[in-house]
Formats: structure tokens, sequence, C-alpha cells
């Protein structure tokens, strides 16, 4: 089993002149550890979910894994994930492919619909961030014939066809891309949600890897055996081998005040997800990464690799 970590929470208490030292220690401290990947969040505003107001510090997503691709050497990288309503297919594309080729090929495409509802404006001192910044955000609907698009553009652009694409919100005259990404036919392809109906199905049709969250309670989580076996009948369907769709998940890795007993739970539960079937776990911990966290939790790193998927 692969673990990677979450960069979520930019809320240290320095000021903003040393934040890009922060994060990039700690990203080298990742990858130097042997952690299998780095994630940031394509967001503007910071989220309620981290528990942080929307003012907290947010760093753009592409540029800062810019940054981290050029201060790491192993360690693969990606977003959790691009709503397709934030960038153009073909920038997006352009944009990961350009960061795979300077990295080494080191990119996942990270992308799903958004926020899976649909989301009404609030006025002066909101804290959405579509709203706050003036970027379009179309219908849950029509969010995902969009991701469909970007998807089948994704294809396109990576396999090098440059026919000209005609959809229903996007229309590219020559989806040229040049240089091409490293790793062949494509960066991974990561769809994140789990939605039974559509998003798995875009998975199994489309996309390299799946992304679920391990949260039973939460309306984002559910029942993740029945997730996995909605996505193996998907791919049935598609005629997709469901062994090379990479399973990956988010958990938590907030280990409390006696921190074996925290790795020790977490370690089981790493287990559970094994059994599951998932191959890569993407651990957040509540407020930002430390270095004494980081150093803790890679304790654990060789008995997390013998797990089998």
């Amino acid at each position: 089993m692969k673990l990677g970590i979450g960069l979520t929470d930019f809320s240290w208490p320095v000021p903003v002149t040393e934040l890009g030292a922060k994060i990039t220690d700690l990203a080298r401290q990742a990858d130097e550890g042997g952690f299998d990947s780095l994630w940031v969040m394509d967001h503007f505003f910071q989220i309620g979910r981290t528990g942080q107001p929307p003012e907290s510090p947010m760093p753009e997503a592409y540029a800062t894994l810019g940054v981290l691709a050029g201060q790491t050497r192993r360690i693969r990288l990606g977003t959790l994930v691009t709503s397709v309503a934030y960038r153009h297919p073909g920038v997006l594309l352009k944009t990961v492919t350009t960061l795979d080729v300077l990295s080494g090929g080191r990119m996942y495409l990270g992308v799903g619909a958004g926020a899976p509802w649909n989301i009404e404006p609030t006025g002066p001192g909101t804290s959405w961030e579509a709203e706050g910044l003036g970027i379009p955000f179309p219908s849950l609907a029509g969010r995902f014939e969009m991701l469909e698009e970007l998807l089948q553009v994704a294809h396109r652009m990576w396999g090098e066809d440059e026919v000209p694409f005609e959809g229903k919100h996007y229309q590219f005259v020559r989806p040229l891309n040049s240089p091409n990404s490293v790793q062949r036919p494509n960066p991974p392809i990561l769809v994140a949600g789990g939605g039974e109906k559509k998003t798995l199905r875009l998975v199994a049709r489309y996309a390299d890897a799946c992304h679920l969250l391990d949260a039973p309670d939460s309306p984002l989580g559910g029942d993740l055996r029945r997730k996995l076996d909605v996505l193996r009948a998907h791919c049935d369907a598609e005629g997709r081998d469901y062994s090379r769709i990479e399973k990956t998940v988010n958990t938590s890795a907030d280990l409390g005040d006696d921190i074996g007993k925290g790795l020790d739970n977490l370690l089981g539960r790493l287990r559970e997800l094994a059994e599951l079937g998932f191959d890569h776990v993407l651990v957040g911990r509540r407020g930002p990464w430390t270095e004494e966290s980081l150093d803790a939790l890679a304790e654990i790193l060789p008995e997390v690799h013998a797990l089998g998927g």
C-alpha cells in the first residue's frame, strides 16, 4: 500500500515571508522520508472542513506544485482535486503536462465535478471562493457534462490526436500538446467522488484512479465496500480491467497526545482499508503538518508498504 500526504492547512504561526520555506521543508522531508505522494487542495479560499476560516492562508495549487516539483526528487504530486469549473481544460492539461515534464514524470491529474450540490450565492462576505472571485460555477448537472468533456480532451491531447474536438461546453480547433507528458500514455487521471451513477462510471470509462473519502457518516463518504463494488460493476460494463484502476482514499491521521497509540490506531485502519482493496491512502490531519508529526507518521511506512491492496 502507498501512503500519501495532504498539505491542506497552511496556518503555521509564521510571517508570510517564511511560508514558502515552511512548505518546501515539509515537502523535502516527505520526499526523503519515503512517502509516496504529496497533494494540495485546488482551492482559493480555505474550506470549513479544515476547521480554519476562509481567510486562513491558501496558496494557489499549481504554482505551489511547481515549487514543490523543483524541491523534490521522487515523490509523486497532484491536486485533490481540481474542480472542472475552475480551469479551462486546455489550460489545465497544458499545466499538468508541463509539471509532468519538469518533474521527470511525477504528476497526477486530479479532477472532479466540484461540490456535489448546487450552491446559492450569499453576497458580500461570502466564504464561497467561486462567488468571491467571480468564477462561473454552473449547475451540478452542467459540471458533470464539463467533466466528461475534459476527460475526453485529456485522452486526445495526451494521445497526440489533433483532430478538432466539438463538445457542448468546449471546442478545440487543434488540441496540440507539445512537449507531451513524460508518463506515457498519460499522467494518471484520478477522478474524485463517490457518486454511483455518474462519478464512478466516469472513473471506469476514462480514469486510472478513483478517489473516495473515509468518512462513513459524511454525505461525501459512505460505504466504501459498496462504492468499490459499484466501480467494479461499471468496469465490467465498460470492458475495463477493475484491477488496473488505482483505488485511493482519504483518511485522517490525527495522532493525539499519545503518539504511539495514535499510530497503532491509524495502522489498524490502514489494514482495514487494504483488506477492502485500496492501494493508496492519502492522509490529512487537523491543523498543519509539522516536522514532528511527519516524522512520527514515517515510522509506520515500512508496515504500510507491506500491506497488500
